[in-house]
């Protein structure tokens, strides 16, 4: 079941390079790194970095994995560490929009301790100025 939005973030792409240029003919696969300001459950600011590569599959649906971290910004320290797979597609104007699963890890005791062992559902796009809004819903 899907449950509240836990997550919101605008970014901006940091960085792109290319893995693997011979995979199979014109379907390369490309890295992205992406760096976010965010709030998490709506009152919890974070900043969220994460790297995530992506393959065009036949028929133009992209696939991808990646793995970032959340670090609150209240000096506490707090971190959470996040993997995700999801599949996407161009949309018009450049636009790049992904939908998928997020996994959740950290050994917080306090305010982002919510996420450990959280499984989550995203939107993600990436305009065509490399700017990025990201938003997760927890699934129960």
């Amino acid at each position: 079941m899907l449950g509240e939005q836990i997550y919101e973030h605008k970014g901006k792409i940091i960085g792109q390079r290319v893995l693997d240029a011979t995979r199979e003919i014109g379907l390369p696969k490309i890295e992205t790194t992406f760096s976010a300001t965010a709030k998490l459950k709506g009152t919890i600011d974070i900043t969220d970095i994460g790297t995530y590569w992506s393959i065009v599959k036949p028929g133009g649906v992209l696939y991808g994995e990646g793995q970032g971290v959340y670090t609150t910004k209240d000096g506490s320290g707090e971190m959470a560490t996040w993997t995700a797979q999801g599949v996407g597609r161009f949309t018009v104007r450049g636009v790049v929009s992904f939908r998928g699963s997020l996994f959740f890890r950290t050994n917080s005791t306090a305010k982002v301790s919510f996420l450990n062992n959280l499984v989550g559902v995203f939107e993600y796009e990436v305009d065509e100025q490399g700017n990025t809004t990201a938003k997760v819903w927890e699934w129960k």
